[in-house]
């Protein structure tokens, strides 16, 4: 499927799923493009199957809109060296789908290694993705971790030294989440935009590699 984004080119083809649940070709496609997507292999043609409006949380983010959400599947490129998909199984074909995922991230130029587990939600609205939704160890709280701007700010040495202290605050904030830790992962949204360069045509993302 061409348009003038580009050919829609799904890599991850080998959809594993729980007994007893199937999933539709749309299904099939959607859940390809996600997969690649947290894999760290964007396109433009991929991301032409959310719609405009839609949104992308995890436990650091809430990115609304297509420049935001954008941008934050762009940045895993930037800062990561090695992203291995470990493990995925999609549990519900409903709407959302829902699917288990394990992912090892390593951070470029300090060679630190992150595996995190997850539960992701993928929202649907005819053939499109209003919100994907990444909980990690089945959670997305609003707490306190959230100061950071998703999987992108990994890469940042400062935020790993201060890794330990905010992972403590993490587990306390599922009690005592503020509307000022909420607010932090909306701006973060804004940040990383101005930060990650989205490529502008089909010819920009093929020369990045992406298609």
């Amino acid at each position: 499927m061409a348009t003038d984004r580009g050919e829609l080119k799904i890599e991850s083809q080998n959809i594993k799923t729980a007994p007893g649940v199937e999933l539709s070709s749309q299904q099939q496609t959607l859940v390809g493009s996600v997969l690649d997507l947290f894999a760290g292999r964007p396109s433009l043609p991929k991301l032409g199957l959310w719609k405009d409006d839609a949104e992308f949380t995890d436990p650091l983010t809430v990115a609304k809109g297509r420049e935001k959400y954008e941008a934050q599947w762009y940045g895993l490129q930037a800062v990561f060296s090695e992203i291995e998909r470990l493990s995925h199984e999609v549990k519900s074909s409903g709407n959302p789908i829902v699917m288990d995922m394990s992912t090892r991230y390593v951070v470029k130029g300090l060679g630190k290694e992150q595996k995190i587990n997850s539960v992701v939600e993928i929202h649907t609205e005819g053939d499109k993705i209003t919100k994907v939704a990444d909980m990690w160890d089945g959670k997305l709280p609003d707490g306190a971790i959230s100061n950071v701007s998703s999987l992108w700010t990994l890469g940042n040495p400062f935020w790993w030294f201060h890794y330990a202290e905010s992972w403590v605050f993490y587990a306390w904030s599922f009690t005592w989440e503020t509307s000022a830790w909420r607010a932090f992962r909306h701006l973060n949204a804004v940040s990383v935009p101005k930060m990650v360069g989205v490529p502008k045509n089909a010819e920009e993302d093929r020369q990045r590699g992406n298609q």
